[in-house]
Order: structure tokens, then sequence, then C-alpha cells
């Protein structure tokens, strides 16, 4: 690839934390939830998005219960001189069992340093550039959370915090015990909740948001659960009558992508993109040819009046269905 064809404006994170490039990679459906993935071509995936320019990963420690970091720190290996190039985001704090099963959240501050000891021996990194709990643990308050990663902080394990899927209450008790570089929240074209209350406190602390699900776990780009192993089956949005009205909104991002010579992936991204500069989409592209569709929306930014003709085209409501089940987005902080 070029040099000119990697060069674009990056992200700041926050008032301190690192610049990045303005799309992230999200690693998870490299070892978890979508079924079957091959190592191998998610590695390769990752030395593509490095080659492009891309300098943010994005995991979790229980993606794969452990593997997903274990295969970010092959990738690692395998990049020289480039390794310097990347930052890491590490999740941590969703416990599973050992068939898989979501079993709770632990945000003490004991378990924080645990998880934490536990990541940076997976990556093999001296530091994790962003740590952030995955959830709001209700038993625990967010300024233990996060005075225990002030801590790594201070001992150099950590460089910089974050935050997931957090409410405003949440993010101000956080932001007034340690500077917080990102929130990593949903946020799409069809989920976008955050527009009310939290993206106007994220400006005023000056805090930015890495946005996952921007092509809502594939629905926007017309992907379907792929079998056992795949947890979009059980998703509201991928479900029943929901689904096959959901197809027909679908269907009409479709035609729009392909009257502006877009394909629907790029469209959900460059929306992403246009709404304001603090975003940076998390997309979780599993291959190499996932990765370059996504990160040609770059050279297709949506015009003003393209945004508006999409946002009428797609307008608030016209997807069914959360986009998790019941029992999930009661739990959420961000919902409340």
């Amino acid at each position: 690839m070029s040099e000119q064809k990697n060069r674009h404006a990056l992200t700041k994170l926050g008032a301190s934390g690192p610049s990045v490039f303005p799309i992230a990679l999200g690693c998870m459906g490299m070892s978890d939830l979508y079924g079957s993935a091959s190592a191998d071509e998610g590695i390769a995936t990752i030395h593509a998005a490095v080659e492009r320019g891309v300098t943010l990963l994005d995991t979790g420690d229980f993606y794969g219960m452990g593997h997903n970091e274990l295969l970010i720190r092959r990738a690692l290996e395998g990049l020289g001189n480039q390794r310097d190039k990347l930052q890491i985001s590490v999740k941590f704090g969703g416990l599973r069992g050992p068939d898989g099963a979501w079993t709770g959240v632990d945000c003490r501050p004991v378990a924080v340093k645990n998880f934490a000891a536990y990541s940076l021996k997976r990556l093999g990194v001296e530091a994790i550039d962003v740590y952030r709990p995955a959830r709001l643990d209700p038993n625990v308050p967010i300024e233990d959370t996060v005075g225990a990663i002030a801590d790594l902080v201070k001992q150099g394990y950590v460089r910089n915090l974050g935050l997931s899927e957090v409410g405003v209450d949440t993010i101000r008790r956080a932001h007034a015990i340690h500077p917080v570089a990102d929130l990593q929240i949903e946020y799409s074209l069809v989920s976008r909740g955050p527009e009310e209350k939290i993206f106007p406190v994220l400006d005023e602390l000056g805090i930015s948001a890495t946005c996952y699900g921007v092509l809502s776990r594939g629905l926007l780009s017309g992907a379907k659960p792929t079998g056992p192993g795949d947890f979009r089956a059980g998703l509201p949005r991928f479900s029943g009558e929901n689904r096959a009205h959901n197809d027909s909104v679908v269907e009409r991002l479709r035609a729009f992508a392909q009257s502006s010579h877009r394909t629907p992936s790029q469209v959900a991204v460059a929306w992403v993109l246009a709404k304001q500069p603090k975003l940076v989409p998390v997309i979780g592209a599993r291959t190499r040819a996932q990765l370059e569709d996504v990160l040609e929306a770059l050279a297709k930014p949506l015009s003003a009046e393209e945004v508006r003709t999409l946002e009428s085209t797609v307008p608030l409501g016209a997807i069914r269905g959360d986009r998790y089940p019941t029992f999930h987005m009661s739990h959420l902080d961000s919902e409340h």
C-alpha cells in the first residue's frame, strides 16, 4: 500500500490519551461469539490492518477465555519493528464458565489487578495502552474500580483509563477520580441512544468515544447467524418477526449504498465518522476482505446532504428489537 493511502488525520482519545487511526480493529470475533474462525486469518487481518495504518486493537481478557489475547500476542510477534505502532485496548471484568457461559462481572480492586497481571502476560507487553471495565459492577463503587486502575497507571502497567457501556453519572464519578480517555459504547445508524445524554457529557469532559456495533453485528451488511456458537441467533434484532421487518430496512440501506457507489458496510462506517470528530469506529473484521471493505469508507466520506438522505432512509426507530436480550439490557448502566 502506498504511504499516501495510509495517511489519515489521527484522532486523540481524551485530553491525554493516545492519538489513533480513525478506525480501530475489534478482535473479539477472531476468537469468540460469531462461530468458528481461523486464527491464521485473524493474524493476517491484524497484519493487514497495521499495513493500512490502523493503530488501535480492541480486545477483552474474556474473549475466548484468553484466546484472543494470545492470538494478538502471536500477531505482535510477527510484526517486528511495526509492533511499536500499535496500541491495545483491553476490557476486563467479564466472568465465564468452562462452557463459555457468562457468570457475572467482577470489578473489585483486587480482581482488577489480578486480571491486569494475566493480560500483560498473555499479550506479552509491558503496559496496556487503554484498560477498562467491560461493564459496571453493581456491587463495587466505580471509584474503587477506577482507583485500582489509577494505581496500575502509577505503577506503569497501564497507560490510559477507559470505560465501557456506562451512563452519565458513572462517567462523571469515574472522571473525577482519574482522567478518562474514552468511553466504549455501541453506536450506529440504528443504535443512536448515546446521542441524547451520553455524548454531550463526553464533549463537556473532553472524553472521546470508541464505538462498537457500527454494523449492528453485521445486520446492516446483510449478515446472518452462521450456526452453533454464533450468539447473534439469540439477539432480538436477528430473531423472528423482527428479522423479517429489519431485512426490509437493510434493503433500503443497500439501495442507498449502491446508488452512492459504496457497500452497506462502508455507508455504516462513514455515517459514524461523519457524526463528530471524537468518534472512532471499532470494526470487528475477521478477514482481510472485510477489513479492506470497511477501510475504504475513509476514501468515501458522506457529505452533509448524504447524511440527511441516509437518516431519512433509515430514520430513528426503523429497526425493531433491542441490541441485547432483555436480561442484558436491564444490566447496562448506559441504558439507565
